[in-house]
């Protein structure tokens, strides 16, 4: 059996031209970044500007488990199996950090028959993004403790200094640590840390900028710190945001590849959606819109995450509505949520597999009575699943009145997945529609994460620290309770302890920190154990990893 990287480098690809071309991307529009991949001038989004905007098909999944659901690989293969039944069809996808692909998960290109190609390129340096997006956090950072050496004419506070610095690869030594140790000329001495480079508030920025314009607007309104007397300082005091934007003047720009079968992509900026929004950028989203008749987005790990966030946060910022979503389920993770023991997943369990349904159900529920969406529930078929199993799940589901497909991109690509497209565009073409974000800007910071914990998780209530409490009240004071909440938790569970699989009922969220990302424009809640510099398992994906003689990628998966 062919591994991942194995099938990418036997596919035969479209130049970049070719794609672009497909697109109805114009030739002066496009700057190719080699054979295959290129980034689309902004330009091109204004001159677009009065198209007709297509269907916006949204892909999430229940929540995760070590037995994988498939939910990058469906939204690929939804996009091929579109492109079979001859729609014009283009793929929003995220752009995929070093921290998982050298960690625990691997890369974000799908798998199977049904990746994004190249797969090794976009896994790795890609077109420089990330790196961008952590050289501009970090200069901030460095403008930040150059001013307090150099005589503090702001006043910032060493001890209220909120800006940390970020690094696009796992690393939890860095997860707080003292600066400016040594002699003078080494800095002021003070207390900071690192953030993964997607959880940098200049991702979320890149990711809902309408424009350059918007995006150093965002980045002037960075809050970095406090001065001696209590009150803001900004990033535009420190004068940084000149600089920051001609380190991501390239960044700003859309990506756009191919599926395996030749349809564009466009993958554009990549936030966690465990830790940050979860979304790929609103300028890509919304110039895909222009371009094509059907666009297939997805965001970050189950419905609780990144759908939520797309939902409550980009929609009501971009004026979006999708127009439905695809639940990205697997036999194998519903038995895992019902109970059954990893090491015997392989076998047949009906009582296991109708147990853990309940976390299928509860996202199908807020999918479509909290959100007021059409849903079509996609079962990722597994070589394993046996029928009995798959025969249960798709009785469950159609229980639930639910529109219901198999799914098999990633062992037959497009193919494998024309029952599930065609499921997709009946129900576009007959569901209602009702979509509406869960709670009204104007709401308490405090209400806005009741709503999402009591009716989005299905939690009892919400418990803060005192140190979460202060802060609630000095962002009140600040006149920021306008702003959505983005909850950062763990995504092994809808409940904020990873342990609790199904759908946990009498638990309470645990709200430990609040912060806020004024130039994103929204307030970061973390709860439960939940870390922004993840770490590398006891056995990392990087081991694995290897360049041959010949210039292949090895075990990059």
């Amino acid at each position: 059996m062919l591994s991942d990287i194995e099938i990418a480098q036997k596919a035969s690809l479209k130049t970049i031209a070719e794609i672009a071309k497909k697109a109805n991307i114009p030739e002066e529009s496009i700057e190719p970044y080699g054979k295959y991949k290129g980034k689309i001038d902004l330009k091109l989004s204004q001159e677009l500007g009065e198209q007709p905007s297509g269907k916006l098909i949204y892909v999430t999944a229940i929540t995760p488990t070590a037995a994988g659901e498939g939910k990058t690989c469906t939204a690929v293969g939804i996009t091929q199996a579109l492109g079979k039944l001859q729609k014009n069809v283009m793929l929003c996808l995220r752009e995929p950090s070093l921290g998982p692909t050298f960690g625990v998960k691997g890369g974000a290109a799908g798998g199977g028959y049904s990746q994004i190609l190249p797969m090794d390129e976009i896994n790795l340096h890609f077109t420089g993004d990330i790196h961008a997006v952590t050289a501009a956090h970090n200069l901030l950072a460095a403008l930040i403790d150059n001013h307090l050496y150099q005589g503090n004419e702001l006043q910032l506070d060493p001890k209220r200094i909120l800006w940390r610095r970020v690094m696009d690869i796992s690393d939890r030594s860095l997860r707080q640590i003292i600066i400016g140790v040594g002699h003078k000329p080494n800095g002021v001495m003070r207390e900071s840390g690192f953030d993964i480079s997607v959880a940098s508030e200049v991702m979320a920025i890149l990711c809902l900028a309408a424009d350059l314009e918007d995006l150093k607007a965002r980045l002037g309104r960075i809050l970095v710190a406090y001065n001696l007397q209590g009150k803001p300082v900004y990033a535009g005091e420190l004068k940084a945001v000149g600089a920051m934007t001609v380190l991501l003047k390239e960044a700003i720009k859309p990506n756009l590849v191919q599926t395996m079968e030749g349809q564009p992509v466009l993958v554009h900026g990549g936030p966690f959606a465990n830790i940050a929004h979860g979304n790929n950028s609103i300028i890509a989203t919304q110039l895909a819109l222009k371009l094509a008749d059907y666009v297939v987005t997805e965001g970050g790990f189950a419905a609780d995450l990144g759908a939520e966030k797309f939902f409550d946060i980009v929609c009501p910022a971009a004026d979006l509505k999708p127009d439905l979503v695809v639940l990205v389920a697997s036999v194998r993770a519903l038995k895992l949520h019902g109970g059954i023991k990893p090491q015997e997943l392989d076998r047949e369990d009906l009582l296991a597999l109708e147990s853990g349904f309940a976390n299928l159900e509860k996202h199908y529920r807020n999918l479509t009575e909290v959100y007021g969406l059409p849903v079509v529930v996609a079962i990722n078929r597994f070589p394993q699943d046996t029928e009995a199993e798959l025969a249960l799940l798709t009785s469950k589901c159609q229980q639930l009145k639910a529109a219901v497909a198999l799914s098999e991109v990633v062992a037959r690509g497009g193919c494998g997945g024309v029952k599930l497209g065609e499921t997709i565009l009946q129900t576009l073409n007959e569901a209602d529609n009702n979509f509406r974000p869960l709670y009204q800007q104007d709401l308490a910071l405090e209400e806005k994460v009741f709503q999402v914990a009591t009716r989005v998780y299905g939690a009892s209530g919400v418990n803060y620290t005192k140190e979460a409490r202060q802060a609630l009240q000095k962002l009140k004071e600040l006149g920021y309770h306008n702003l959505p909440v983005c909850i950062a938790k763990t995504q092994m569970s809808l409940a904020d302890d990873p342990n609790l699989k199904g759908a946990p009922v009498n638990w309470n969220l645990n709200v430990r920190e609040i912060r806020l990302l004024s130039g994103a424009g929204f307030v970061v809640v973390i709860a439960g154990p939940i870390l922004t510099m993840p770490g590398l398992p006891k056995i990392p994906a990087a081991e694995k990893i290897d360049l041959l003689p010949d210039g292949r990628i090895s075990g990059l998966f």
